[in-house]
């Protein structure tokens, strides 16, 4: 019995594309603005906004409060617990990360996040991966060594920040996992709002630390921009685009998009920042694609007749 290969493709792949797209423009944004504003204090103003607005969003589409009060006692353990790793530590590791490594480590280790995300809903039972999906991950996973190493020229990384930056990977994979049974009760939008409110939450009493320090009637006019669009597009839009997918793609599938970003945060920083590209990192951007490519292939066994 043969088995056949198709790749399957639909509207919410266009839609992943778009959401890696508001990702990695997202670093050249966050570039620009952290010239003018300390990381916390970035962070914490841009979820501060996107919380307001995941928050407006939901109650134009249905009662909030009414929505949160119908939540059963049995899942609340499982949002605060998401909140708080998908959103409140997630970011403190994430800043920390960044701070403290180089670009190279910390594109590494979040390229592990595809191969994390299928071996714990593999453990959990969510997900049965298929040959593809593996090989694909590997090509990926190498496109993105092959992207970020060849123009990196730092050797100052620090353990603790790749340690900070493994722990970060690590909480957006157990998020990403861990919402796969919420989404079946309730709609993307809502539990994606719902926890970044509440991780918005967690995060904020430092972040506030910092906003004392900055004068916000000196921040120019494109480092509120910069605030604006990391906020509206960066997690709101592509949040959404995000667990939409994992509802519908599941998460091993929709984690694989995740290695395009570096690809797209490379295109834009050598038209934008003017940072070269050259033949080896081009050559990792096509391993990168076909690996999510191949991750897309369905493998069909054809019935016998």
């Amino acid at each position: 019995m043969t088995r056949r290969l198709r790749l399957e493709l639909t509207g919410l792949d266009a839609w992943l594309l778009l959401m890696t797209f508001f990702w990695g423009s997202n670093f050249t944004v966050i570039k620009t603005a952290l010239v003018e504003l300390p990381g916390p204090a970035f962070n914490g103003l841009r979820m501060l906004l996107a919380a307001a607005l995941f928050l407006a969003l939901i109650a134009w589409r249905e009662p909030l409060a009414a929505s949160v009060r119908a939540i059963p006692r049995r899942d609340w353990g499982p949002i605060l617990w998401l909140s708080f790793i998908g959103h409140g530590l997630y970011q403190y590791l994430f800043l920390g990360g960044v701070a403290r490594t180089s670009v190279t480590n910390s594109s590494l280790i979040f390229g592990c996040t595809p191969i994390t995300v299928g071996l714990l809903s593999a453990w959990l039972g969510h997900e049965r991966l298929a040959w593809n999906r593996w090989i694909g991950a590997a090509i990926s996973l190498t496109g993105i060594y092959l992207v970020v190493a060849s123009g990196s020229s730092s050797r100052t990384a620090s353990l603790t920040g790749d340690l900070m930056m493994f722990g970060a990977m690590l909480c957006w994979a157990l998020y990403t996992v861990g919402t796969k049974p919420l989404l079946s009760r309730y709609s993307p939008f809502f539990i994606t709002g719902l926890t970044l409110a509440i991780g918005t939450v967690m995060y904020a009493p430092p972040a506030l630390l910092w906003l004392r320090e900055v004068d916000l009637q000196a921040v120019s006019l494109p480092a509120w921009g910069g605030i604006v669009y990391s906020a509206a597009f960066s997690l709101v839009a592509a949040y959404v685009i995000w667990y939409t997918a994992v509802q519908k793609l599941g998460g091993s599938r929709t984690s694989m998009y995740s290695n395009v970003v570096p690809v797209v945060a490379m295109s834009i920083a050598a038209l934008v920042l003017r940072e070269p590209l050259g033949i080896v990192r081009i050559a990792g951007a096509a391993a990168v694609l076909g690996g999510v490519a191949l991750s897309r292939v369905e493998v069909k066994t054809p019935e016998p007749s």
